[in-house]
């Protein structure tokens, strides 16, 4: 596949697999860094960008002549070094960033085999780019691909059958490892897309009515309550739910540890499942001994029965990707000799005005609409002969492409 003005599409990024919690904590990116990182890109030329930050990954999509250009976008960004990057980091570039997106918007590559929650991540990032103009015909085609393989996967396999994503998996851990679940306090910290979804399913699955939630905007709160009719506190009561609860779940985006062991007086047994990147409960409440911290990378490492059946359905979700990846790139090429074509045209257009100027000085009756309608219809024609070539030669296409700008003497014409 050839470059796109003279850049290449890159996947950059790092992800559950090579880089623990503390390491993906020191490269998330909120909503805010996120725009930064936006704004910064366009200042220093680069003309189409994703970002994608989970809890499980954070990456980069996006046209640069060189993949560093991306990576010091995103350092300069988090409390990351481009030293600790490369020690976790992967880079893949034209092709081979084509199909690790695929892979990554599947479901695929998902910590929790079939979690399909990086799609909706996918498509929020496609958005924000687009508002800031960082979002290319190419990239925003890739990702419409992506979602359609996404869909078809959802519906023509069971690779996502039942709930597979990490607030399900804390769930679940919840009601294999405590007894009397529905008659526990429960406390969620924290109401992002994790924290919202780990309600739902407490409330779908626990049948408990002691469950309370907390978040910095007690609004935030208030929205996800009136959905699934749960307890609001304000944020000031942080510290005396937090030691009235047997199950304290914290999924917030806070930077530094929200939760620690000061703030724990409480001497019965307390679950801290920690959903957060980076992590939001200190390290040193393990020294209490009533107390059991368990973060998301441990929940992911938990399988079941259901798990290991989806496996079954990777080589189906496979063939899917193929095909749609193969529709993608046959678009890919029908673009492919664009530029070139644009380019002939102006050419033409450029020799035809010079032709009707001068023929405007010569004759006196001289009739310029009919002499621009049929300049304007061999123009055309003649351009359209050039682009069926270049489709069906594919072989010699780019001896051809050459050839053209020889004869025509375009400078500076670089095809997708």
């Amino acid at each position: 596949m050839q470059h796109y003005k003279s850049k290449f599409f890159y996947a950059i990024g790092l992800s559950y697999k090579k880089a623990d919690a503390e390491v993906r904590g020191l490269f998330s990116l909120n909503e805010v860094a996120k725009k930064q990182l936006l704004l910064d890109a366009k200042k220093t030329g680069i003309e189409s960008l994703i970002v994608v930050s989970t809890c499980n990954r954070t990456e980069l999509y996006g046209f640069a002549e060189h993949p560093y250009q991306l990576i010091h976008l995103l350092c300069n960004n988090t409390n990351g070094t481009v030293e600790s990057f490369q020690e976790v980091a992967y880079i893949y570039k034209n092709k081979e960033a084509i199909s690790h997106l695929f892979k990554v918007g599947s479901g695929l590559d998902s910590q929790i085999l079939g979690d399909f929650e990086i799609i909706s991540q996918l498509k929020s990032g496609a958005r924000l780019s687009k508002s800031f103009g960082l979002l290319n015909s190419y990239l925003e085609r890739l990702v419409n691909c992506v979602i359609q393989a996404s869909k078809r996967i959802k519906t023509e396999t069971e690779l996502s059958s039942g709930a597979t994503s990490v607030s399900f998996a804390s769930v679940q851990y919840i009601m294999n490892n405590i007894k009397a679940v529905s008659e526990k306090n429960i406390l969620l910290f924290g109401t992002g897309k994790i924290g919202r979804n780990t309600c739902e399913n407490l409330v779908k699955h626990t049948k408990n009515s002691h469950i309370t939630i907390i978040n910095r905007t007690k609004t935030k709160a208030e929205e996800i309550a009136g959905k699934f009719n749960v307890i609001v506190k304000d944020f000031s009561d942080l510290e005396t739910e937090v030691n009235q609860a047997d199950i304290l779940i914290v999924a917030t985006g806070a930077k530094q540890p929200t939760i620690e062991k000061s703030m724990l007086s409480t001497g019965k047994p307390l679950l801290i499942l920690d959903l957060s990147i980076p992590k939001n409960v200190k390290i040193d409440v393990h020294d209490l001994s009533n107390v059991k911290l368990v973060h998301l990378d441990d929940l992911a490492k938990i399988t079941d029965d259901t798990l290991e059946k989806r496996k079954v359905f990777i080589p189906i979700a496979e063939t899917i990707i193929e095909d749609i990846k193969t529709e993608f790139l046959t678009w890919l090429d029908t673009r492919k000799f664009a530029p070139t074509i644009q380019a002939i045209k102006l050419k033409l257009n450029d020799l035809k005005n010079s032709e009707i100027s001068n023929q405007r000085k010569k004759l006196s009756d001289f009739n310029e609409v009919q002499a621009e309608l049929i300049s304007n219809n061999i123009i055309q024609k003649i351009t359209n002969h050039f682009a069926f070539h270049l489709k069906e030669d594919s072989d010699s296409s780019d001896e051809s492409v050459e050839l053209i700008k020889k004869i025509f003497q375009l400078e500076n014409i670089q095809n997708v």
